[in-house]
């Protein structure tokens, strides 16, 4: 699938999300500021929507902390909240304003606003544990991709569509998304 440039909140960080403060900390930021935008819109832009799901982007120096290994340690993310392309910066720096006046997040500051352009990607819907999505992982990045004379590009996009702390591991929604390139094109690429 082709997914068009789409706008959002951003938080950077490193290590495993079930123990890194930092990662619990990026969720109590971007979720205040997203709501401060959605009310802003719909007060001053006469626009309202729904906050999306939480979505994330994942990397490591080597892929197969992903797939073999699961070292979490190792990770790299950026937390990501979508918000609608007709929010503008000032209106995101008066939500990160409004945030920051009563009990600021401690990430405030690490909060930014950014388009992410993927275009073309390959993605599936995982349904069980976070941990249980290596083999799909695996499958994905080492049979389907090369099999389609793609190369990954990018960096791994999970969108969880299920909210972790309310539904059961095995009962979890997650989309699973990584930007590819065609091998043609990655030779071109190159010259």
């Amino acid at each position: 699938m082709d997914v068009p440039t789409m706008q959002y909140l951003m938080i950077d960080g490193h290590g495993d999300p079930n123990t890194s403060p930092a990662f619990a900390a990026a969720i109590e930021t971007a979720y205040p500021v997203a709501y401060k935008l959605k009310f802003a819109s719909k007060q001053d832009l006469l626009r309202d929507y729904v906050v999306p799901p939480l979505e994330a982007l994942w990397w490591a120096d080597d892929m197969t902390t992903f797939t073999t290994s699961r070292d979490k340690a190792r990770w790299d993310w950026t937390l990501l909240l979508m918000v609608p392309s007709w929010l503008s910066r000032t209106m995101f720096a008066a939500a990160v304003e409004q945030a920051r006046t009563k009990n600021p997040p401690t990430r405030i500051d690490d909060v930014r606003l950014e388009d992410l352009a993927e275009g073309r990607c390959v993605q599936t819907l995982h349904v069980g544990s976070f941990d249980d999505e290596a083999a799909v992982l695996a499958q994905l990045h080492d049979d389907f991709i090369p099999s389609q004379g793609m190369h990954m590009t990018g960096k791994h996009h999970e969108i969880y569509l299920s909210d972790f702390r309310r539904v059961a591991p095995e009962k979890q929604r997650t989309i699973l998304r990584q930007p590819v390139i065609a091998e043609e094109a990655q030779g071109t690429a190159s010259l």
